[in-house]
């Protein structure tokens, strides 16, 4: 059903911003993977602009040549501030930080901190895909907890594989994805705590993927893993890099509780000169002068949710979806539909319009697909109307 939607132009809306002719100009996995035929809403690619902060960072870097290798503690110190303003925490100690080239090579420097080959690493399917490559590339052995019917973590199953891999394994790790990808779970206070309680219990060292934790939405609370009691022996990754689009220029922050110092201060010194330097003072303009652009893009982030949810109440009532706490994902359940275990390739072959599959993120992800939200709420429109017309 068509609707009236406000052009860019009368919108401060990030994700109204830009057209699908200078979307289809850029260069990057988003745009270049599938033929020009297909709306590509999967990978985790925002259709934004950079914010004004960033792009003047990176110009000025640019202007001076300021391109060498990173120095510093200005990200973290950016980072600290950050978690101050958005999420009351004071925890986030500079001392107990060091700069990682990403997010995921961040996770792989940690596991090698707090395991050791072959030991297991313990994560909530369906999750990140990635989990299972890059652990499995270092000869760890990945075992699945499930999330539960409601998409949240499942205690009981947790605390059994727990006790498994303690008994199995020399150094067991816990690999959480908070918030959750692809679900959009954001953790709450209590189930942090629980699952700080179970480490503890269990001897199982917890490592967080946080990189989701700007992207909250309107009555949602991010809490940071290493906040909680018992969490002292954590370690987490985070990074501005989901929260203002910057995958492309890579850095990231891994920080420890007060019990992980001395894990911490055992990354390799090597492993610093890894960020893009032009990154790092990205991330940190970001984090520093960006809060505005952020604001701005969670309101159309939550205005996409609700737009989301009617177009599916309208043209695919039979897809499952509630819309998420964080990211700028969306989770859908497509098991009604009678399109077998991916039905991301059937939208893609009879819609083109690309989504990701949800085989790659393990136990649970059957009959899903995952749909990028980052974009303009036309191409939103137009995504749903292909899904529809899939079908027919």
């Amino acid at each position: 059903m068509p609707r009236d939607i406000p052009a860019p132009a009368a919108t401060g809306n990030p994700l109204r911003l830009l057209t699908l002719e200078q979307l289809r100009r850029r260069t990057s996995m988003k745009w270049r993977t599938y033929p020009e035929d297909v709306l590509p809403l999967w990978v985790a690619e925002m259709d934004v602009p950079l914010a004004e902060p960033v792009a003047r960072a990176v110009r000025d870097a640019v202007d001076l040549g300021d391109t060498g290798y990173p120095a510093g503690t200005a990200y973290a110190e950016a980072l600290s501030d950050f978690a101050r303003r958005r999420w009351d925490w004071d925890g986030l100690a500079v001392e107990r930080t060091a700069i990682v080239p990403d997010v995921m090579l961040g996770i792989v420097e940690m596991l090698k901190l707090v395991s050791g080959p072959g030991d297991a690493v313990v994560v909530n399917p369906p999750v990140y895909p990635p989990f299972y490559q890059f652990v499995g590339n270092m000869g760890r052995k990945v075992v699945e907890a499930p999330l539960g019917a409601d998409g949240r973590i499942d205690f009981g199953v947790l605390e059994d594989v727990f006790r498994q891999v303690h008994n199995c394994a020399a150094r067991p790790a816990y690999l959480l994805c908070s918030p959750h990808n692809p679900t959009g779970a954001v953790h709450s206070a209590e189930e942090l705590a629980r699952v700080a309680a179970l480490a503890q219990a269990y001897g199982v060292r917890v490592v967080a993927d946080e990189i989701h934790a700007p992207l909250i939405a309107a009555g949602a609370r991010f809490v940071p893993y290493l906040s909680v009691p018992g969490a002292g022996n954590g370690l987490s990754l985070m990074s501005a890099s989901k929260g203002w689009n910057l995958a492309g220029i890579k850095a990231a922050v891994a920080v420890a509780g007060p019990d992980a110092a001395q894990d911490l201060a055992r990354l390799p010194e090597e492993v610093g000169h890894g960020p893009s330097h032009v990154g790092i003072l990205a991330h940190t303009a970001a984090l520093r002068d960006g809060g505005a652009w952020l604001d701005a893009l969670l309101a159309g982030l939550d205005d996409n949710r609700r737009l989301l949810a009617e177009l599916l109440a309208e043209s695919l009532p039979a897809v499952r979806w509630a819309p998420a706490e964080s990211t700028f994902l969306a989770w859908l359940d497509c098991r009604a539909l009678d399109l077998g275990d991916d039905p991301a390739a059937v939208f893609l072959e009879r819609g083109r319009v690309a989504l990701n599959s949800g085989l790659p993120f393990g136990t649970g992800g059957a009959g899903f697909v995952r749909l990028n939200l980052a974009t303009s709420p036309e191409l939103i429109t137009e995504a749903v109307r292909r899904m529809a017309a899939a079908l027919d």
